[in-house]
């Protein structure tokens, strides 16, 4: 007798496992850190067997890079939400264009106390740091980290400072991809090592020492 029981979707049950491994591999770099995380503990923590995550990734260090793709991505939307019909740009800086109001200097600090809440973000904080870490010893994974997701960021800085070399705003020599290093370099080199604490009246001051220069005016 015939009968209208559909067969599982595969598809749905693979995007479930994918979600599943995504969200373990975030939560065991934030409990015991990246060198305690392994394929075997993030397979066991998603309900998984250790050869589906085979199946997709070589290695856990490309699990947490998709993972946190995948959570920026997320990071993202959410804020494109928040923020619409309101006129605001979203908080985040990973898919969208900083702020043009007309005012360089205003955008900047917008935009830097952003990236500042999201790297004192629990959530944000130890995936980047692990990522980080290992990109420097495993060149392949670094360059990948560099191009997926802070190329795109930076890209962002190169084309507001090209608007505001449009506007007149700052020098028309100036080279957009070395200036945005005075103020987003500091801010890594410091969130990094912990040479300091990474507020707003920090990235508010490199930017107004971008700007202005170190020389009396």
């Amino acid at each position: 007798m015939a009968h209208n029981q559909s067969a599982p979707d595969a598809t749905r049950r693979s995007e479930r496992s994918r979600r599943a491994i995504y969200d373990a591999a975030l939560a065991l770099v934030a409990e015991v850190g990246y060198p305690k995380t392994t394929i075997e503990g993030i397979a066991s923590r998603a309900g998984v067997g250790k050869q589906t995550i085979y199946r997709w990734w070589p290695s856990k260090a490309d699990v947490l890079l998709e993972a946190f793709l995948d959570l920026s991505e997320q990071a993202a939307e959410e804020a494109a939400q928040d923020h619409r019909g309101t006129g605001g740009a979203p908080a985040g800086t990973q898919q969208y264009a900083i702020p043009d109001t007309g005012d360089l200097a205003a955008d900047l600090k917008y935009v830097l106390r952003a990236t500042v809440d999201e790297l004192r973000n629990p959530a944000f904080e130890a995936p980047s740091r692990a990522l980080a870490a290992e990109g420097v010893v495993n060149e392949e994974l670094g360059r990948r980290f560099v191009a997926r997701l802070l190329e795109p960021q930076l890209q962002l800085y190169v084309d507001r400072l090209r608007s505001a070399q449009e506007a007149g705003d700052v020098r028309p020599d100036l080279d957009p991809r070395i200036a945005l290093e005075l103020f987003v370099s500091p801010l890594a080199q410091r969130w990094l090592q912990h040479t300091g604490p990474v507020t707003y009246d920090y990235t508010d001051t490199l930017v107004d020492y971008a700007l202005h220069g170190l020389t009396p005016r």
